[in-house]
């Protein structure tokens, strides 16, 4: 089953989040319910940014990767990258 790595943006708190999910659409829903405490604060989230992965595995590697960059600048450079 394919699982995706996402990138979330609140316009509110002007911060990026990282996560992973199988099923991204159902996850955003979650987030903008206010079912995560990390992000309830800054509802609504938009998805700016994703990857897909055939495995889980893969998929929270990667995430976990990205969290440890803490670098806004390289999240918006990935983000520029697909939007170009």
């Amino acid at each position: 089953m394919k699982h995706f790595v996402y990138i979330l943006y609140s316009d509110l708190r002007n911060r990026y989040y990282i996560g992973s999910s199988e099923n991204i659409e159902r996850r955003l829903e979650r987030h903008n319910q206010g079912a995560t405490k990390s992000t309830k604060s800054g509802r609504p989230w938009k998805i700016v940014y994703t990857e897909e992965y055939k495995s889980k595995s893969d998929a929270i590697k990667r995430e976990l990767y990205l969290k440890r960059m803490k670098s806004r600048v390289y999240i918006e450079s990935l983000i520029d990258k697909v939007q170009k």
